[in-house]
């Protein structure tokens, strides 16, 4: 077996996979644009997504914080799982089951499935001054799911390349719902902030999700415009002020691109990500503008969650299953998809990302 040497290098394309952040293993990537920072025993959570020239970390936080699962036990356990117990906020893959606790095919999923709550394997299968990377993997405990998720820096670019692959394991065809859960807060979130997306249609959460919210339950509206609950215009790129006290659940739907970019219009400083729309074809839309009532926010949140999924509403695989959105993978089958996540300056929007990551606004 061949042994990979990491030289501990502090220039150029750098990777340490040697570290820990409370009690967790860490993977640690960079380069003269990018410093990454991966919970591999946490879900292989993207916890730091930093743009260096404006020290710009995009992930948010919540305010329980970063804890290590092994050593917080929870008072008593819950139908939902233990998802929101240890929910630190930032970037999660969602599998196989996203959204509410669910029962499927005698599987018991908690809230968002398993792969954010089991520590990944990984090694590093690249290492050189102008490029690194590493591969993720992961086999799924209650499901016969195999994933692959290699994580790529290169030299000078202010961006991520993910490519990944999904294996079933077993000769069954197995359902699932499969996403990328990415969530923004402040700093960087603001009101002078919006999101643009290459969606054609919006529509809302379709039960009441939350006493405040702004827009009535199953609504759908051709984008950007949507009306609220009083019959206004509502512009839905844009982000509200912490004092609106809101919080919503939109999906934004029929993408005749697949993209969504969120900018800082007043810094000119955008997140993009690019992905495959024949994999993940809608963007759930998770706004929380201070109004989170009650447990388990406690109206302390500004954040918001752009997340592309394979399916809609954010109700679980049973439910997916049920309206026929849900995904199947055939026996011993593989689907392999590619994603690209970028940091872009100097434009107030943004009109379009294209498959290599280019970014076109004004």
């Amino acid at each position: 077996m061949q042994v990979f040497h990491h030289p501990d290098r502090n220039w150029g394309c750098r990777i340490q996979d040697n570290w820990t952040l409370k009690g967790l293993k860490a993977v640690v990537m960079e380069n003269d644009q990018l410093r990454l920072t991966i919970l591999a025993d946490k879900g292989a959570d993207i916890y730091e997504f930093l743009h260096k020239p404006t020290d710009t970390d995009f992930m948010w936080r919540t305010p329980v914080g970063l804890h290590n699962p092994a050593s917080n036990t929870p008072s008593n356990t819950t139908e939902a799982g233990s998802f929101m117990d240890h929910y630190a906020g930032a970037w999660q893959e969602i599998f196989p089951s996203g959204g509410a606790e669910n029962v499927h095919a005698g599987v018991s999923y908690g809230q968002h499935g398993e792969a954010c709550h089991l520590p990944w394997e990984f090694r590093v299968i690249e290492d050189t001054p102008e490029r690194v990377s590493c591969l993720f993997t992961l086999r799924t405990l209650r499901t016969p799911f195999l994933i692959e998720r290699e994580l790529t820096l290169i030299r000078g670019e202010a961006k991520l390349h993910i490519s990944e692959s999904l294996h079933n394991l077993s000769p069954e065809t197995v359902e699932f719902m499969w996403g990328h859960h990415l969530a923004f807060g402040e700093p960087f979130l603001s009101e002078d902030c919006r999101v643009d997306t290459g969606a054609k249609q919006i529509d809302i959460h379709d039960t009441p999700y939350t006493d405040n919210q702004r827009f009535e339950a199953g609504a759908s509206f051709q984008y950007p415009i949507a009306k609220d609950k009083k019959g206004k215009d509502v512009d839905i790129r844009k982000i509200l002020p912490k004092s609106a006290k809101t919080m919503d659940l939109a999906y934004f739907t029929k993408l005749a691109e697949p993209w969504f970019a969120l900018t800082n219009s007043k810094q000119k400083l955008s997140f993009g990500l690019r992905f495959d729309k024949q994999v993940f074809d809608a963007i759930w839309y998770w706004q929380v503008f201070g109004g989170g009532q009650g447990a388990p926010w406690f109206s302390r949140t500004y954040n918001i969650g752009l997340e592309p999924f394979t399916t809609w509403p954010g109700t679980g695989l049973a439910d997916a299953v049920q309206r026929g959105r849900n995904r199947s993978l055939k026996g011993n089958g593989v689907i392999t998809t590619n994603l690209i996540a970028l940091v872009h300056t100097g434009l107030s929007e943004v009109e379009h990302i294209d498959k290599n990551g280019e970014v076109q606004g004004r």
